[in-house]
């Protein structure tokens, strides 16, 4: 049997959105959004993100740049004692590098996070700031969840309110997932 998860985006949902950061002195955790992380992992629920990290086709950054970033949050969420289970990335453009599969909202790093880490795709919860980082949830049985901020287009909360579910916070929709699950 394959377990849920909670896939969430990384810019503007964990982290502060600094557009295309890739210095680790830069990441800024959003207010609550470390204890929701712990929240999550205290109930048993693998956390996975999923980002689409077009910085490095631009090439304003470098794949080990993402990776010294992505090491200051592991760092940041320890020191809250919460942690992410694993991160998947699309570092492409289309503009830049072509058409790909794994940028979302395509559902490529999703089923691949689910088989490499023996999740199910259905059931899971996919959480972001934008609405492509929740339209997985449609096409994969999920549940989608959008926390809009102030850079979320107005068009993309419509939608999202209409298809998907619209919260306030990662903690509001952390206490949701826990509280669905028993």
């Amino acid at each position: 049997m394959t377990r849920r998860a909670v896939f969430i985006d990384r810019d503007g949902t964990i982290i502060r959105d600094f557009h295309f950061i890739g210095k680790p002195e830069k990441v800024e955790l959003l207010p609550g959004a470390a204890d929701a992380v712990a929240k999550l992992n205290k109930a048993g629920w693998p956390v996975i993100v999923v980002t689409n990290q077009s910085g490095i086709a631009r090439g304003y950054f470098t794949e080990a740049d993402y990776e010294r970033v992505r090491a200051r949050l592991d760092e940041l969420l320890r020191s809250h004692s919460a942690h992410v289970d694993a991160s998947y990335l699309c570092p492409h453009h289309p503009d830049i590098s072509g058409p790909c599969e794994c940028r979302k909202p395509g559902p490529l790093l999703f089923v691949r996070a689910a088989h490499e880490r023996g999740l199910a795709t259905k059931g899971s919860w996919y959480i972001g700031d934008k609405l492509r980082d929740v339209q997985p949830a449609a096409e994969l049985g999920g549940h989608g969840v959008l926390i809009p901020n102030e850079e979320t287009p107005a068009e993309e909360v419509q939608s999202a309110r209409k298809d998907f579910a619209v919260a306030s916070s990662l903690d509001e929709v952390v206490d949701r997932i826990v509280k669905s699950a028993r």
